[in-house]
């Protein structure tokens, strides 16, 4: 058989499960609504007790607990924002829009040019072909290989701990995310720049009220500790040893949602805090569930009970696995491709 005869490849249909799962989708005002009140309440309140704390003359360190409560907060808000953007949190969608665009302002992230980006990430996930939009930069240990020595350097660098969940996800934030991707749609573009008017009105009223250093000395840590716990929520939730990924032709989207997303199993707090985004691969089956019915959706369906379960213990794992090797078809670190290639 010739190739241009050669059958082109289709994924296997659905399981019959997957319909029944549309019933979770459903946003509910009033739910919505709480989850507003007991975020924002709560961070407005952090804000007020760490600006008397400083007011008061009190040392700095007092206000460290009350910044780590609130860089939590600010992960949470993140989450409301993320279901904003896929049009899941409010019935309406134009309160998902008013929303989303008001707590992106706060999380330093423009609504359109992300939820375009995220939804080039739940479209092309696990998909070795498609890389390169909302999500993390992954080789194959053949292109690792095969790369210029510059490349290669680069690549470590940006892989290492200290970057991927320190330096880097603060320079995203606080940096990369002010201006407009290259090739951006108009509505992308617009959302930058209403995020930058909004992020230097905050700044304005922070100089005639509490004073740019107060702001400072609350905000920029939050941003720190928000931004790395997200970005290792992301990364852990699809690089995992046993991950899903596969080539274009072989590609299939139900396997990369089941197989290519982890079940990251948190203690009761952290999930209240993280907007139950554990439940990743319920999410990338159906992203249109709220983060207040993924619990519901994975509980209702033996099948979603399958997956692959991390826990903080050993999602720790992850942070070395750096390559994926797709001969053996799994993520490998730096360190075993060096033992291999030694043993060579």
């Amino acid at each position: 058989m010739t190739a241009s005869t050669a059958p082109v490849w289709t994924p296997p249909p659905r399981p019959a499960w997957f319909k029944a799962t549309a019933a979770y989708q459903q946003p509910d005002a009033r739910r919505a609504t709480w989850q507003l009140a007991n975020t924002f309440l709560p961070y407005l309140a952090i804000w007020a007790a760490a600006i008397y704390v400083l007011r008061r003359g009190y040392p700095y360190w007092a206000t460290l607990p009350l910044l780590l409560v609130g860089a939590g907060l600010q992960v949470r808000v993140f989450i409301l924002f993320h279901d904003c953007t896929h049009g899941s949190f409010f019935p309406s969608q134009a309160l998902n829009k008013v929303v989303g665009y008001l707590c992106g302002f706060l999380t330093l992230t423009p609504y359109e040019d992300w939820r375009h980006a995220h939804a080039v990430h739940h479209a092309t996930v696990s998909d070795l072909d498609r890389r390169g939009t909302g999500d993390i930069w992954t080789m194959t240990v053949r292109e690792y290989l095969d790369a210029p020595r510059r490349v290669r350097l680069a690549y470590r660098v940006f892989r290492h701990p200290l970057i991927t969940f320190g330096l880097g996800p603060t320079l995203i934030f606080a940096f990369v995310s002010r201006t407009p991707r290259a090739g951006s749609r108009p509505q992308d573009r617009l959302s930058v720049y209403l995020t930058d008017l909004a992020i230097l009105a905050m700044l304005a009223l922070a100089y005639v009220t509490i004073g740019l250093g107060t702001f400072a000395a609350i905000y920029l840590p939050m941003l720190v500790l928000s931004g790395a716990a997200g970005v290792w929520l992301f990364y852990v939730q699809h690089q995992f040893e046993s991950a899903y990924w596969a080539r274009h032709e072989r590609w299939d989207p139900m396997r990369a949602a089941l197989e290519g997303s982890s079940f990251y199993r948190l203690p009761k707090a952290l999930q209240w805090f993280t907007g139950s985004i554990g439940f990743h691969h319920v999410h990338h089956v159906r992203a249109r569930i709220p983060n207040y019915r993924l619990q519901a959706c994975y509980e209702a369906f033996t099948e979603l009970q399958e997956c692959r379960t991390l826990t903080l213990a050993s999602s720790v794992r992850s942070m070395w696995l750096d390559l994926w090797d797709e001969d053996q078809g799994k993520l490998v670190s730096f360190g075993s491709l060096r033992t291999r290639l030694t043993a060579a």
